[in-house]
C-alpha cells in the first residue's frame, strides 16, 4: 500500500531512514515526495537536527542493535508496507583513511539493518557508503548482510558513482547497493551532469559574505569562520588564492612534520572557484585536515560553505557547537545526490506494484 497526498492523485511511498544522522536523506526523499515514517540513530547531536527538520517523523533515538524492528513496525507502519529502507551505516569502518579499520566493530552494523530488512519486509532496498564496502576484505560481511535480509531479496551488483555527476560540487566517491524483495532492482542513473558541466565551488558558495579569521555573517549563525591562530593565517597568506597548496610556502613557514614528506598535499591547500570541492570530511572547517581554505578569503571554509558545498538546503537547521555541525554535514550523504536516484526508486516501485 502506498500513501496518497490529500487532494491529489501524487502517490507518497513509505521510507524508513536507518542511520538517518542528521536527516540529509530524509529531506531529500520528502522532497521528491516520499514519507518518510520512522528513522533510526544513536548520536545525540545528529538526532537533535533530524528533529529540528523533520519534527513529523518517528525518530527512534537508539543503537539499532539495542531496538526490535517489531516495535518500529507496530509503532510507525501498522498495516502499511513498506516501499524503501535506506541503510547509510557509518562508512569508517570501511574506509582507506581509518588505520585501525580491520578491528572497527561498527562494520557489522550493516548486518543488524540486514534484520530490519527482513522483518519488516521493504519492496527495496538502498546501501549507500564509501567504495571500501564492496572491497574484497568485507566480501563476507557484505555477503552476510544479503542473506540476513532474506531469500527473497536480489541485489544488484555494487555500483560506484561520483557525487560530483549527480549536481554536487564536491568530489565524493559513493559505493550505491540496490536490492527488490520481487520487482526489478533499481537501476543507477547514468551521470547527469556531465564533466564539463558539473557544479563548481563558485556555483554553491561565491554569493556567501567574504569573511576574516573569527568573523561571522550577522545575517547567517552558520556563516561564520573559525578564529585561526596566527601561525595558519601566516600560511594562508602565503598560498596563492583560487587553488594553491602548501608547497609554496617558504621554508620558515613550513610544518615540521613536512619537511621531506611528500604525503598529505591538500593540508592548508584552498579550493578552486571553477572545480569541485574536495571531498568534504568531518574536519572540513578546519585547513590542518584537508584543501578547506576558501579559494580567496585567508580562513577555512564556513559552516554554511560546507552545508551548501553538501547540498543541504539553505534553509536547514543545525543543532550542536561549531565542530559538532561540521562533523554531521561531513558525515552527510549530500541531498543532491540521493534526490538525483529517485525517479529511479520510483521506476522500481512501479514494475513492483
Amino acid at each position: 500500500m502506498m500513501n496518497r497526498n490529500r487532494g491529489s492523485a501524487r502517490i507518497w511511498p513509505t521510507v524508513i531512514d536507518l542511520y538517518s544522522g542528521s536527516g540529509s536523506v530524509t529531506a531529500a526523499l520528502k522532497a521528491a515526495h516520499f514519507r518518510v515514517v520512522a528513522a533510526v540513530d544513536n548520536d545525540p547531536t545528529a538526532c537533535a537536527t533530524y528533529k529540528l527538520n523533520h519534527p513529523r517523523v518517528r525518530l527512534f533515538e537508539t543503537d539499532i542493535r539495542k531496538l526490535d524492528p517489531r516495535k518500529v513496525r507496530d509503532e510507525c507502519l501498522g498495516d502499511t508496507s513498506l516501499d524503501l529502507m535506506v541503510i547509510c551505516a557509518p562508512c569508517q569502518p570501511f574506509s582507506s583513511q581509518n588505520r585501525y579499520r580491520e578491528s572497527d566493530e561498527r562494520a557489522r552494523l550493516i548486518v543488524s539493518a540486514g534484520n530490519f530488512v527482513s522483518v519488516l519486509g521493504p519492496k527495496l532496498v538502498f546501501v549507500e557508503n564509501v567504495p571500501g564496502l564492496a572491497s574484497s576484505a568485507n566480501a563476507d560481511l557484505l555477503k552476510e548482510f544479503q542473506e540476513t535480509c532474506g531469500d527473497k531479496y536480489v541485489f544488484g551488483a555494487p555500483v560506484f558513482v561520483d557525487a560530483a555527476d549527480y549536481g554536487v560540487p564536491q568530489r565524493r566517491s559513493r559505493c550505491l547497493l540496490m536490492g527488490s524483495s520481487g520487482g526489478a532492482v533499481p537501476r543507477i542513473p547514468p551521470a547527469i551532469t556531465p564533466e564539463g558541466k558539473r557544479r563548481t565551488v563558485y556555483d554553491a558558495i561565491y554569493g556567501l559574505r567574504s569573511l576574516a579569521s573569527g568573523e561571522s555573517d550577522p545575517t547567517d549563525p552558520l556563516h561564520k569562520a573559525r578564529c585561526h591562530r596566527k601561525i595558519a593565517l601566516d600560511r594562508l597568506k602565503a598560498i596563492s588564492k583560487n587553488g594553491g597548496s602548501r608547497s609554496e610556502l617558504p621554508n620558515h613557514l613550513v610544518l615540521d612534520c613536512h619537511r621531506n614528506h611528500k604525503g598529505h598535499p591538500d593540508v592548508y591547500g584552498r579550493m578552486k572557484w571553477n572545480d569541485v570541492a574536495p571531498t568534504l570530511t568531518t574536519g572540513c572547517t578546519d585547513v590542518t585536515r584537508g584543501r578547506f581554505g576558501h579559494p580567496q578569503d585567508d580562513r577555512a571554509i564556513t559552516p554554511r560553505e560546507a552545508a551548501l558545498l553538501q547540498t543541504f538546503p539553505q534553509k536547514y537547521q543545525f543543532s550542536g557547537t561549531p565542530q559538532m555541525i561540521a562533523e554531521q554535514i561531513g558525515n552527510a550523504v549530500p541531498f543532491a545526490l540521493v534526490h538525483a536516484l529517485t525517479p529511479s526508486l520510483r521506476s522500481a516501485l512501479r514494475e513492483y506494484d
